[in-house]
């Protein structure tokens, strides 16, 4: 049985990895490891947690003793790491916190694995490594900053951020790459487009406008709306994320994307229009409407200043991961886009909880019962 720590496996893309995992493998251990910030939510992941194969830990990763504690109690071959402040106009707020928690968290997690891992030096000096170990860091697109109309970022694009919240992962990116550098540690880095799928803390653009639209709330939309994203079905990632860790060179990087590119001002009106749609042709679904069907129309869109330092265009090229690992995104965005909707209209629950200010409490004091 092969041990995995994953951080932030509480959080959406995290959570929905631990799921696929345990869906997909059934000689694995997953030590889930969330400091269940408010984007980390047990509630996700509560059903999953057994105390066998799935244990969950509450922490913090830049807590030294803690992290040491787990690679003492568990024989952890595999460190995926998910967890990391992430929304960009939080980041514009407090920079600090995004430096903290994505540099120095990811720098602290690495120290630890060196410690438990190394098993000796090679002729050079260099260390060598316990056999099957690895490293992964989890990283994002916006690493590279923005693009013109044309183009897409590859594994070799210059490296630009252009917000404190990519600048933090840039960073972390830079830090796991001197650590292979100077170590040899045994690490990989994928760098993804934007992700979408059931979990998502409404925040973000897709599952915040489902939110409002259902509740009869403005969309506001940034600046002109045409702002370019290429965006990525979850599932698809975490399958990509499980090829590198299982078959991805040690020191390599991969970009992950989705072949989606839209504007966010498309994303929106399919949006209203697969949401009215399902309401029209499944009255089932009028059961969640806070609103009146004939609210759900264009009129919603409002435009607003645009966010500080804005990308223009996210573009990924995944040819590294199709010739190396085989992997291709298997979900259109005309396919996906409808899941998701699908799966917030079926899932009301988990959204009110996740926004009530309460469902931390509840799900912890549930996990302590079992």
């Amino acid at each position: 049985m092969k041990t995995y720590i994953i951080t932030g496996g509480a959080g959406f893309i995290g959570a929905n990895f631990v799921k696929y995992m345990l869906a997909t493998y059934h000689d694995v251990q997953l030590i889930v490891l969330d400091a269940l910030t408010y984007a980390g939510n047990l509630g996700t992941i509560v059903h999953d947690v057994d105390g066998k194969c799935c244990i969950f830990v509450k922490g913090d990763i830049c807590d030294s003793s803690l992290v040491t504690g787990l690679f003492e109690k568990y024989p952890v071959e595999v460190v995926v790491n998910f967890a990391a402040e992430s929304h960009v106009d939080r980041s514009i707020e407090n920079p600090r916190l995004f430096l903290e928690t994505n540099i120095l968290g990811t720098q602290n997690l690495m120290d630890v694995a060196r410690k438990f891992w190394a098993v000796g030096k090679d002729d050079k000096g260099y260390p060598t490594w316990k056999e099957g170990v690895r490293f992964h860091q989890v990283s994002t697109d916006e690493v590279y900053g923005s693009l013109g109309a044309t183009g897409y970022f590859t594994e070799t694009t210059p490296l630009d951020p252009r917000s404190p919240y990519s600048a933090s992962k840039t960073s972390a990116d830079l830090i796991v790459k001197a650590y292979m550098e100077t170590y040899k540690f045994p690490a990989t880095i994928t760098r993804c487009s934007n992700n979408y799928g059931p979990y998502h803390f409404p925040e973000k653009l897709i599952p915040l406008i489902i939110k409002n639209i259902l509740e009869g709330k403005k969309l506001p939309v940034y600046g002109d709306g045409k702002n370019v994203r290429d965006w990525l079905y979850v599932e698809d990632h975490c399958k990509a994320i499980d090829q590198v860790v299982r078959f991805g060179r040690a020191g390599e990087v991969y970009n992950v994307g989705g072949h989606n590119e839209k504007q966010n001002i498309e994303i929106v009106k399919l949006t209203i229009d697969t949401i009215r749609h399902l309401m029209e042709t499944e009255p089932a679904y009028r059961k969640v409407l806070k609103t009146d069907l004939s609210n759900i129309s264009y009129d919603l869109i409002t435009y607003v200043k645009d966010r500080l330092g804005h990308d223009q265009r996210y573009a990924i090229d995944p040819t590294k991961m199709k010739n190396e690992l085989n992997w291709a995104p298997e979900t259109s965005f005309e396919t996906g886009i409808v899941k998701t909707i699908r799966w917030y209209l079926e899932n009301q629950n988990w959204v009110d909880e996740v926004t009530s200010g309460d469902y931390q409490k509840y799900y912890e004091k549930m996990y302590s019962n079992r």
